[in-house]
């Protein structure tokens, strides 16, 4: 038997940062985000030859071991391994043989919630496998605690929702772990013409996500206003940003997004750096009204919102600077776990 499980990536488009504790537990955050067509994938094979394998396809990374309860988490593939290990704590099973692959569509630091979504995939075979009874929000928790409890991996918690329940979502963030996932209705023209404009590009360059949130996380323990004012902006941001896009307001998206990649960069340091700067000012002068890092910041996906056709100039542009840019639509589905017998 296989069992497969494919979840889609996400672009934040507002709000990002405001998802992290300790602020979202004082003050509460709010995220806007949507899913995309790119994946992440998982496949569990139930094999004759005994044993354990963990291979990541992308990474080009394989260990075998022999049958364990615990695979050892010690840097190499240990997101594989510890939603592996957890889901034998919580719902012990044995088999002969077991051959879990992966692969993901965007390279890990690159800002689409690479590793979050991953963890969602493999979760969602594993619940495949052995018919776990999970609702959205209780799968989307579970791959939180598996990453930010068991593994101890700073981060936030729209990615886990995002590719759990897919599409577009405004998010709230409370204490106690306490998650509201608000779908949006929105226009097919408006999608589409937001489809249209939004151009992706990858800056070729990777980051550690975890030091530039640790750093966040910081300065609200620390009480640094500066910072703290621009994360309350940022709620704001998704609020502005949910209104333009259920009423049609695709002209302000541009503005938005710069308003909040400009408070973003109040956050921590290496949010941005001169070569993202350059990047983000080429492509305003080629025609962008505004744009974004993806993720914490630091390097991997930059999105830009291109109106009037501008598109083509900005994407020019964009190429000068040995990058790449991404084609994608927009998804409405979240994570999907099938079986083949």
């Amino acid at each position: 038997m296989i069992y497969r499980c494919k979840a889609p990536l996400r672009i934040g488009l507002a709000g990002g940062g405001t998802d992290v504790s300790p602020y979202c537990d004082e003050f509460g955050g709010a995220i806007l985000n949507a899913t995309l067509s790119l994946y992440a994938y998982a496949s569990i094979a139930l094999t004759d030859k005994p044993g354990i394998i963990i291979e990541s396809i992308d990474q080009q990374q394989c260990q075998t071991f022999d049958w364990t309860n615990h695979l050892p988490i010690n840097g190499e593939l240990d997101l594989l391994k510890a939603v592996f290990n957890r889901v034998q704590k919580d719902y012990p099973f044995t088999v002969k043989g077991l051959h879990l692959t992966t692969f993901v569509d965007a390279p890990a630091g690159s800002g689409l919630g690479t590793s979050s979504t991953l963890v969602v995939a493999i979760l969602g075979a594993f619940v495949e496998m052995l018919n776990i009874p999970f609702g959205d929000y209780d799968l989307a928790h579970y791959a939180y605690e598996i990453e930010r409890i068991d593994l101890q991996l700073a981060g936030g918690r729209q990615d886990q929702y995002a590719a759990t329940f897919g599409g577009f979502n405004y998010m709230e963030f409370y204490e106690n772990d306490k998650v509201i996932v608000n779908p949006l209705r929105i226009r097919k023209e408006y999608l589409n013409e937001l489809e249209n404009n939004l151009v992706l590009y990858f800056t070729a360059t990777t980051r550690a996500s975890a030091a530039i949130i640790t750093e966040q996380q910081k300065n609200v323990k620390e009480k640094n206003s500066k910072s703290i004012d621009a994360m309350h902006q940022l709620k704001e941001q998704a609020k502005m940003m949910k209104e333009a896009l259920l009423v049609g307001k695709l002209h302000q998206i541009g503005e938005i997004l710069d308003y909040g990649f400009q408070q973003k960069k109040q956050m921590a340091a290496n949010i941005s750096n001169n070569s993202i700067d350059a990047i983000y000012h080429a492509a305003q002068q080629a025609g962008a009204t505004g744009g974004k890092i993806s993720g914490a910041g630091g390097g991997g996906f930059m999105i830009f919102y291109c109106p009037n056709n501008t598109r083509f100039n900005v994407i020019k542009t964009l190429n000068t600077f040995g990058g790449k840019i991404n084609p994608f639509q927009f998804t409405k589905e979240g994570v999907r776990s099938w079986t083949i017998s």
